[in-house]
């Protein structure tokens, strides 16, 4: 499944597309911001809810885009 949102606090105001990939008791769940390309994943045990795993992805992404040089973003 993918989804998409906008990214809260600093990191701009454009997309962020998520993709979840079930295996088995967990899933992978993938974040890419969409201005910069920048993709980040995150392993999850399947039984969390998609908002927290969602959550815990763009928290992992808002602390990429942070680390990124400024002419990149």
């Amino acid at each position: 499944m993918v989804g998409s949102r906008k990214p809260s606090g600093n990191a701009s105001t454009e997309r962020v597309y998520f993709e979840f990939v079930p295996r088995g008791a967990y899933v992978k769940v993938s974040a890419v911001h969409e201005g910069t390309g920048t993709e980040v994943s995150i392993v999850g045990d399947a039984r969390v809810t998609e908002a927290d795993l969602k959550r815990i992805a763009l928290r992992k992404l808002e602390k990429a885009l942070a680390d990124l040089p400024k002419k990149r973003r």
